[in-house]
């Protein structure tokens, strides 16, 4: 196993194993390794320090190698800066209120929003799915629409 340390296109550092440096170039050809934080497949490996052990001090024997040692739990690691935490927990609390203040609508999202903005029926909040094609054309119709961002771990 191998250990990169990669960066995609907009500065997100983060690591990842590998079996082998083949196995890296191959996924990295094939846009098979993303960023964590932004999604963004163009990523690359940066510079690293390899991990060098003293083989002099490991044969070296320790008077306290029989004593029991407590080692304290590590701290959970995180990828993300600050402002970057604090982005995705707004993003978090957007989407968060949109469910609970607007009504899913599904799939019938476009035909509901055309309801709605040509008065076929009461004016309310709503949120569904569309494809591009179909939220440009409700664009072009005049009708507001506005994507609801997905944070990358909600697509686990």
């Amino acid at each position: 196993m191998i250990r990169y340390t990669l960066a995609c296109e907009a500065g997100h550092g983060f690591e990842s194993w590998f079996p082998s440096s083949e196995s890296y170039d191959d996924q990295a050809a094939r846009g098979f390794i993303s960023c964590p934080i932004c999604g963004s497949a163009k990523v690359a490996k940066t510079m690293m320090a390899p991990a060098i052990g003293r083989a002099s001090r490991a044969a070296e024997p320790s008077a306290a190698a029989n004593l029991p040692v407590a080692v304290p739990a590590p701290e959970p690691a995180t990828l993300m800066a600050e402002p970057e935490q604090r982005l995705r927990a707004m993003v978090r609390a957007l989407r968060e209120h949109v469910v609970k203040t607007a009504d899913d609508v599904g799939p019938r999202f476009p035909d509901e929003a055309r309801r709605i903005h040509y008065g076929e029926v009461e004016e309310r909040a709503i949120y569904g799915e569309a494809s591009p094609e179909e939220a440009r054309a409700l664009v072009e119709e005049g009708i507001a629409v506005a994507p609801l961002p997905i944070l990358p771990e909600d697509r686990n």
